[in-house]
């Protein structure tokens, strides 16, 4: 069984991983074609399931974890949670552009930075501070949750929702639903 740095740092490696392909990839101020564009367009759609998935996860069991640890752990969940919230906002405005429109590529640097940042952060200062005051079992059952909870959880940023409390656990099941049932109709999300 996973434990729950194992998840969250395979997690952490597809993102970095697809990240870097945005960040070098074709653009239409240099002359990239419509297909590229297209492809560009797709492995952000990509990058923002993930991200949704993760995130979502995260709030509902990572960051709860964090805060049972005491106040180190809650200023460092609270950081976190400021910098995701930060990201869904920005997701969120992404989501409506395509990488032809002005505003596309310098909104996406600023995301990539600011994701790779939150990683860097959380990999730095929450995974240590958990990693020393949890056991071993502990850990493996937060890997699990947060592997049931990706299954369930939205597909798209929500920067509407609050990232934990009773109208994060009321909002998170509906929105997923409402992303999964739009993403099977437009076939956002399938390998093209």
């Amino acid at each position: 069984m996973p434990d729950v740095f194992t998840v969250l740092r395979a997690d952490h490696d597809e993102v970095k991983a697809m990240l870097a392909r945005l960040a070098d990839g074709p653009r239409a101020a240099d002359g990239a074609s419509a297909e590229q564009l297209a492809q560009r367009q797709q492995l952000l759609e990509e990058v923002i399931i993930e991200e949704a998935r993760h995130e979502a996860a995260e709030q509902q069991h990572f960051w709860p974890a964090m805060q049972a640890l005491g106040v180190d752990g809650a200023r460092i969940a609270e950081q976190a949670l400021e910098q995701e919230a930060a990201a869904d906002k920005v997701l969120s405005q992404l989501s409506e552009l395509s990488p032809g429109d002005a505003e596309f590529e310098p909104l996406l640097a600023r995301f990539i930075r600011d994701a790779r940042s939150h990683i860097t952060f959380e990999e730095a200062h929450a995974w240590p501070l958990l990693g020393v005051e949890i056991t071993q079992a502990r850990a493996e059952e937060l890997g699990e949750a947060v592997i049931r909870a990706k299954k369930m959880a939205p597909t798209r940023p929500h920067p509407s929702i609050p990232p934990q409390g009773l109208a994060q656990k009321a909002a998170s099941p509906v929105a997923a639903v409402a992303d999964k049932v739009r993403d099977t109709l437009s076939g956002r999300g399938r390998q093209q």
